[in-house]
């Protein structure tokens, strides 16, 4: 089981931004995630920043903790200039980047740009498409594209990832379509647990027979695509279930080790923003980091 912490882009680098990033790697966290929206529900009217800048800023203050995205979606981002991005980011961090990507949702960067939010169906077409390019144009010097929704027209990408033969993809997904983009391009699948029980008010037990079901969806997937099951990570995104992870250590261990019994190999915490749905008492967070881990192996 790996820890990881999930960062808000919400503080100044000057004014605190850095030193949250750089206290993460001394806690000793496998990878610090940040989101990658133009702004984000509640924190809509506060101070947001941009995710990859945000993490090649991260990246010159770091050394060993892997950075990435939890996720990035088709919502704002065209595959070719993305794809030249992680390329220079990957460089800068020295092979230290996992792109979390979805395919997105109906929130404020759904009509940021000006258009109308897409249907479900045109939301999974240009995931698909959008996966398939950005693959392409990670892993080749030149690509040309002519597709539905994105083009690419002699596009030059060298030299190219640090990692081979590109960087990770961690592909969020719970659908038939998605699990079967996770299982194709994936090194590793996130899920957040299903919407519909949080909503519903279920109980912690009804969530993790959620999440068992998306394994075994994953499992059929990787089979459909003749995939190593095992070979695929398995991460999980907190603070969307109704359970209560950060509440003390002890309820930590409690939810890792469910959790692990269902295959999740990385659990993602957030850290804790006072005064916003990701509250936590900072102590007992940083015990969880250091010590949680170590209970649940006990």
């Amino acid at each position: 089981m790996r820890l990881s912490t999930v960062i808000l882009p919400v503080r100044r680098w000057s004014d605190g931004g850095k030193e949250v990033w750089q206290r993460a790697e001394e806690l000793g966290f496998h990878a610090a995630y940040t989101y990658d929206h133009l702004s984000w529900r509640s924190f809509r009217d506060q101070a947001w920043f941009g995710a990859l800048p945000t993490l090649t800023a991260a990246a010159a203050a770091t050394s060993r903790i892997r950075l990435g995205t939890l996720v990035t979606s088709p919502n704002f981002r065209h595959p070719v200039t993305l794809a030249k991005e992680l390329i220079s980011l990957d460089d800068i961090s020295e092979g230290r980047v996992t792109l979390g990507i979805g395919a997105g949702g109906n929130g404020f960067d759904a009509t940021a740009l000006g258009q109308e939010p897409w249907s479900p169906r045109e939301r999974a077409d240009r995931f698909a498409e959008f996966t398939a390019l950005l693959h392409q144009l990670l892993t080749q010097d030149a690509v040309s594209y002519e597709g539905t929704h994105y083009s690419a027209d002699e596009v030059r990408n060298i030299p190219g990832c640090v990692q081979r033969p590109r960087l990770p993809f961690a592909v969020a997904a719970t659908g038939p379509r998605g699990l079967k983009l996770a299982a194709r391009y994936g090194q590793a699948w996130v899920t957040t647990g299903d919407p519909k029980v949080s909503n519903a008010g279920g109980t912690p037990a009804e969530s993790r027979e959620a999440i068992r079901r998306q394994v075994e969806g994953l499992a059929k997937a990787c089979a459909d695509q003749g995939r190593d099951f095992a070979e695929l990570h398995k991460i999980m995104l907190t603070g969307f279930t109704p359970d209560q992870p950060l509440d003390s250590v002890d309820a930590f261990v409690d939810f890792a080790g469910h959790h692990a019994e269902l295959g999740i190999e990385e659990v993602v915490i957030h850290w804790p923003i006072a005064d916003s749905v990701f509250a936590a008492d900072p102590a007992v967070f940083e015990r969880i980091a250091t010590e949680g881990l170590a209970q649940l192996g006990a």
